[in-house]
């Protein structure tokens, strides 16, 4: 099992399809092998990104399966849960530690909206089920529950709640947190488009998302932040903002998906109800994809490789 430290550059990986709407895994492969080459720190498969919501519950498991084959132990392999009642949530947690994850990534309860109360009990369940380290999502944003400090306080009282993928949106909550949890809570900035400023506030890590068009480049962002090289990684970051903000659009997958697509990382397919881009859209998109790629920073200038 590979050593989850909730430290670092955690992609959150797209799922690719080909042309008949079918994982096509020599694709997820290449992926994931060029996500290890440019070094990050562990997977989360799955995912909003991955299109949990349009994979079966096989479908996710042979997901698991395949990348823990692929990976060979080499980084930390997270699976999301996403589910509506408690009893699934807790035979999914255990069905993924019996197949190996090393980690879990959960949202709260999809569908019903849960009180706060209902809320830590949906994820302490969870947590008392199995002994796999969790990262709890919170994005109030996109899911509507919004996991406050107190909440965070009861969660923490389960050892295997380890860390938080901090989606709010509210850049001043990763000092909220640090300043109230310390070290017993490592803290993912979630938000693409404020990365670098929740690195330099002591974010623990990221769970990004244009990473999966753009690992080296996201690397360095990070591997220069790490090394105080803040003016370094300012340049970068100023690059790749116009491709970061992909991330926070409902078509963000589409739009993922097609960055990966031109960096030969993935395919352009999604399964309906998402439908291909056309028109004015595709245009504006492949445009601003086109231009990034254009100028994208040589990273030898940076002496990233000795960072």
């Amino acid at each position: 099992m590979a050593n989850l430290t909730w430290e670092g550059i955690y992609p959150a990986v797209l799922t690719p399809f080909d042309e008949n709407y079918s994982i096509d895994f020599d694709m997820f492969a290449k992926n994931t092998e060029a996500q290890i080459a440019a070094g990050v720190h562990g997977i989360i498969l799955a995912g909003s990104l991955g299109e949990a919501s349009v994979l079966s519950q096989e479908e996710k498991y042979l997901l698991l399966e395949k990348t823990l084959e692929i990976v060979g132990g080499r980084i930390p392999v997270i699976l999301n849960l996403t589910e509506n009642t408690t009893k699934d949530a807790v035979e999914f947690a255990q069905r993924a530690e019996q197949i190996g994850a090393d980690g879990l990534m959960v949202l709260p309860p999809m569908r019903y909206r849960p009180d706060d109360r209902e809320v830590v009990a949906y994820f302490k369940a969870i947590a008392q089920s199995t002994s796999l380290p969790i990262l709890v999502y919170n994005n109030p944003v996109d899911y509507a529950t919004y996991i406050t400090l107190d909440m965070m306080a009861e969660l923490l009282e389960e050892p295997t709640i380890q860390a938080v993928k901090e989606s709010t949106r509210d850049l001043a909550n990763v000092t909220r947190l640090k300043n109230r949890f310390g070290d017993r809570l490592k803290v993912l900035g979630g938000v693409d488009t404020i990365c670098l400023e929740s690195l330099m506030v002591g974010a623990d890590g990221l769970v990004a998302g244009l990473v999966d068009a753009f690992p080296y480049e996201t690397m360095a962002l990070y591997n220069l932040v790490k090394a105080g090289e803040y003016n370094k990684a300012v340049e970068i970051y100023r690059w790749f903002m116009p491709l970061l903000e992909l991330d926070i659009h409902p078509k963000l997958i589409q739009y993922i998906k097609l960055a990966a697509t031109y960096e030969g990382l993935s395919t352009p397919y999604t399964r309906a109800p998402r439908l291909p881009l056309i028109g004015e859209e595709k245009e504006r998109i492949e445009k601003l994809i086109e231009d990034a790629i254009a100028v994208r920073p040589q990273l030898t200038a940076y002496n990233y490789a000795t960072i």
